[in-house]
């Protein structure tokens, strides 16, 4: 018995459970042999060899019809008049060898009913002359004979998805007959050329190939590699190349079925701007899926539309070969914006390069950023936030990277589609925080610009790039703290460029038009399966919502309950105002951060160290002494990860240690060149660094001997490297270098330093303090409490770090002879007192009474009194945000639930549009105009009901739980 069938017994003893796929290899394992027996023994025919229909000889075996069976050469054509594209082979008295249908005579006659023309003469003409020969190097040919190299005469070249095929095709030659281009079309061949042609595609391969480029993004290339391999194994290249073929007759495809499914086969219209594309069922759209009844107006919150914008780089395109020779056929009214109003708007708009008042970011820096091989560095755009649905007309080329100018095009394009009467809509971009600050004055300035003067944009960042900017974007940029916008990330973009980027390889060097065609192609696509997956998206926020308002409610009431009713009338108010102006003045946001005025910091002691305490001659001297007390802290860093680390080190957290110490290394060397020149001739580079008579190993919490063991082979570690700072050197050595006017100077940065570790130390330990109280206590399983614990972990070393660095700088502070009024204020930091008591987390709690805070909570504190005013600042804080949260969860439950009412009545709509269009079609007696509208509107019938269903239950049982 084999080993994997005893694992199988042996588990079905005990609890059932479902196979995996490698049982069910296991299980295949000692069937291998019989299965490859049978494959061998379907190379043989049958020992009678009969037709299975005449039972006559049977000489050819089809591939493609079920069972493989035999054919004579009569039944084999009758038998394939509607299947003329199978592959058949032929027996030689020793094996079948491939062979075609046209081998054994089948002819595909177009009209009546496949049989032959009664006027039909013998002209074959019509289909000769308009089509290139293929032209084949001598090397080439082979020097066989078999039946697939020798095609019949007066054949045409037929591409199938099953290969490649030559068959003999008759057109209908009576009085009234169609032109050969349109017989051949409504038999469902897509011909070529359209006087005589030679070569037709099927219906089905070009679906096919559509439906592939769209799903596994192969290239047309590889595609008709593909087929020229199913027709010939072993001499593929000998197949007719038809790729440029393949092609165009894919473009003139995509353009008939993207304009039968918007309804303009049956409208004498042509298209308009962004009409071939579908958009979002459930954001709302006035006249469409929105009703406005009553008394209710679109300057709701609720009606906000939710914009996200974004670029890809990777969709890049060549400059075009023939520019002046190319064919749009689409331009404009898809998801692509128009050529020639866009390039108008390019010529005119001033292209500004701001500096960032932000951090550096890519969308900024590279904004002028070209290639010159390149037509356009990638493309940028528009969706909406909530569902992810490319909004149509609104995607745009970028030529110097992404530019203000491009993305402000996409934006007022977007704010045009169906947004009659919504007065609110929210824009998520990268860059918000910068691109937003003359957005209005660019666009009043421009003639190709418009957007109305009653539309008011919130700017937002997503929830993952915001964190990449200062930390004053986070509340007032992130979605948050963003009235009536529901629970949205931002970030939606960044996975609807995921599949675009299947097929930008391939589109990077296809002419203009053919590129738009395919991307406008893909994101109707993706458009289209965001509509019919809508029902399980928004029943999901559904779900997602029920847990969101119980678990938000329930930590928003545990700090409700404990702060006084004044403050909270006070905080609400301050709220109220923070919201209303943050438009106007985005800082008013920062209501949502502490707010705590601090002790004078490094960097403001050295602008005015610089000035006041200096020679002239040595301004630069506060810079270089603020440089070494960054470098110290970036030892004590280092050597407490180092520690953190230990001796189980694993290679990458080795190698990035190694880098580190490197740039730690790199920084050390240049400060100490800079010394000779701020410490005079008697200071000597070269000296001992024994001589400097510092420790940095004493100033941290660890035991010396625990880092001994792990650093054996860093004796020269840079974290153990003592730098030639005043302090290091000491008072006496700095008065015999003339240095001793740097004294005071590394004092006050000294002073600056601490006032900033305390206030950083703070902050964290009040955190520390709230994440007990609001999720370690609070954790109900085993889950949430090691969520709780790992965030307490984080905040905990940042502790250890800012208690470091403060020990460190009081110990050189000692080194300066500090007066005794620094003594008093900078006192030594003990461990006892940087554990989080009652005092800091609730002081009025009972059994606090004669407790108090350490001595730093009241150092260069303004909030008038230590015990209170810290603890009561950062319980706003927690409070605002746990409310906000609370709020935004509660809008996005009622958001889900009209999403779910847009939805229906957006198929609906579609479902009455298209059954008016049926009506229209009968009465103007289209029979296959009427079919294909009814079809539609039971499609989008079906969706309705469908949806309708799945959202009355979920709510059903919903609200059965929540009686419960």
């Amino acid at each position: 018995m084999h080993p994997g069938a005893k694992i199988s017994q042996g588990r079905s003893k005990g609890q059932q459970r479902i196979q995996s796929q490698n049982d069910y290899l296991r299980q295949w394992l000692p069937r291998q042999q019989s299965y490859l027996h049978h494959l061998l023994d379907r190379e043989a025919p049958p020992e009678d060899r009969r037709c299975i229909v005449c039972e006559q000889d049977g000489v050819y075996k089809c591939q493609d019809c079920l069972g493989e069976p035999l054919y004579c050469t009569g039944c084999c054509r009758s038998q394939h008049h509607h299947n003329p594209f199978h592959w058949i082979s032929q027996w030689n008295g020793q094996f079948f060898e491939q062979s075609c249908l046209a081998q054994a005579g089948l002819v595909i006659h177009l009209g009546h009913d496949g049989k032959q023309c009664p006027a039909l003469a013998d002209r074959w003409d019509l289909f000769e002359g308009d089509e290139h020969e293929d032209q084949l190097e001598p090397e080439d040919l082979p020097f066989v004979s078999g039946p697939e190299f020798q095609p019949k005469e007066n054949t045409m070249v037929i591409i199938d998805k099953s290969g490649v095929h030559r068959l003999e095709i008759r057109c209908c030659d009576c009085p009234n007959a169609l032109s050969p281009d349109i017989q051949m079309f409504r038999h469902g061949f897509f011909p070529a050329s359209f006087n005589r042609p030679k070569t037709a595609f099927t219906f089905r391969v070009l679906d096919d190939f559509l439906l592939d480029n769209l799903e596994c993004g192969t290239s047309a290339m590889n595609y008709y590699s593909k087929l020229r391999r199913m027709t010939s194994s072993m001499f593929p290249h000998l197949v007719p190349d038809r790729y440029r073929e393949l092609m165009r007759v894919a473009r003139q495809w995509r353009q008939l079925k993207t304009m039968k499914w918007h309804g303009f086969g049956h409208r004498s219209d042509i298209p308009s701007t962004g009409e071939l594309a579908l958009f979002c069922p459930a954001c709302p759209q006035p006249g469409i899926n929105v009703l406005v009844a009553g008394d209710e107006s679109l300057d709701d919150w609720k009606y906000t539309r939710s914009f996200v914008m974004d670029g890809n780089f990777k969709a890049e395109h060549l400059h075009p070969i023939k520019p002046f020779d190319e064919v749009w056929l689409s331009d404009g009214l898809g998801f692509m914006v128009g050529k020639d109003r866009y390039k108008m708007h390019l010529a005119e708009a001033a292209d500004m390069v701001e500096k960032s008042s932000c951090n550096n970011h890519r969308a900024v820096n590279q904004a002028n950023a070209a290639r010159h091989k390149l037509e356009s560095t990638g493309i940028g755009g528009v969706a909406c936030a909530r569902h992810g649905c490319f909004v149509p007309h609104s995607m745009v080329d970028f030529q110097k990277g992404e530019r203000q100018m491009n993305m402000d095009y996409a934006l007022c394009e977007a704010a045009r589609h169906n947004m009659e009467g919504i007065s609110r809509a929210v824009t998520f971009y990268d860059i918000n925080c910068q691109y937003n600050k003359h957005f209005r004055a660019r666009v009043d300035a421009s003639r190709f610009l418009e957007m109305t003067q009653d539309l008011t944009i919130i700017p937002g960042i997503g929830l993952w790039h915001v964190h990449g900017h200062q930390d004053s974007c986070y509340v007032r940029y992130a979605s948050n703290f963003i009235d009536g916008i529901g629970r949205i990330d931002g970030e939606i973009m960044e996975t609807l460029w995921a599949r675009l980027n299947l097929i930008s390889p391939a589109a990077r060097g296809m002419s203009s038009p053919h590129r738009q065609e395919c991307l406008d192609y893909q994101m109707n696509d993706s458009n289209f399966c965001k509509m019919i997956r809508m029902k399980r998206t928004l029943c999901r926020k559904y779900k997602l919502a029920m847990n969101g308002i119980t678990e938000s409610g329930k930590a928003f009431d545990r700090l409700d309950e404990a702060a006084p009713a004044h403050l909270k009338t006070e905080w609400s108010a301050r709220e109220r105002r923070a919201q209303s102006s943050r438009l106007n003045d985005p800082e008013a946001m920062d209501e949502y951060e502490i707010n705590i005025k601090k002790g004078e910091s490094t960097s403001i002691v050295s602008i005015d160290g610089s000035a006041r305490n200096a020679a002239p001659s040595r301004r630069s001297v506060a810079t270089w002494i603020s440089t070494g007390l960054a470098i110290e802290e970036a030892q004590i860093a280092l050597l407490i990860e180092v520690r953190r680390m230990g001796k189980r080190s694993t290679e990458t957290q080795r190698l990035d240690i190694a880098r580190q110490r490197d740039r730690l290394q790199g920084q050390i060397d240049g400060f100490t060149q800079s010394a000779l020149t701020h410490l005079g001739e008697g200071f000597d580079a070269d000296d001992d660094p024994d001589d400097l008579n510092v420790d940095i190993l004493d100033d941290l919490d660890d035991d010396p001997a625990d880092f001994s063991k792990t650093s054996d082979a860093w004796t020269n570690s840079p974290e153990l490297t003592v730098i030639p700072l005043p302090s290091n050197l000491g008072v006496d050595r700095c008065r015999h270098c003339m240095a001793e006017d740097l004294i005071p100077l590394e004092m006050s940065l000294r002073e600056g330093q601490a006032n900033d570790t305390l206030h950083n130390l703070r902050i964290h330990l009040c955190n520390k303090a709230v994440l007990f109280r609001t999720a370690v206590r609070q954790a109900k399983s085993q889950a949430l409490k090691t969520r709780a614990w790992s965030q307490v972990t984080s905040v905990q070393q940042a502790v250890s770090l800012h208690a470091s660095i403060y020990t460190k700088t009081r110990k050189q502070m000692m080194k300066l002879e500090p007066g005794q009024d620094q003594l008093q204020k900078f006192k030594p930091l003990l461990r006892e007192q940087l554990k989080i008591s009652t005092a800091v987390g609730d002081p009025n709690a009972r059994g606090q009474r004669n407790e108090s805070l350490a001595w730093f909570w009241s150092v260069e504190v303004d909030l008038g009194g230590p015990d209170q005013s810290w603890n009561e600042e950062f319980y706003r804080v927690h409070w605002l945000r746990a409310k906000a949260l609370r709020d935004r969860w509660k809008e996005e439950m009622t958001l889900v639930q009209l999403e779910m009412d847009w939805t229906c009545h957006y198929f609906s709509w579609r479902a009455t549009q298209w059954g008016d269009r049926m009506r229209e079609s009968l009465e103007k007696r289209l029979p296959g105009h009427a079919c294909y509208s009814g079809r539609q509107s039971q499609m989008y019938s079906l969706l309705a009901q469908d949806a309708q269903a799945a959202f009355q239950d979920l709510q059903s049982v919903s609200i059965e739980t929540g009686d419960e």
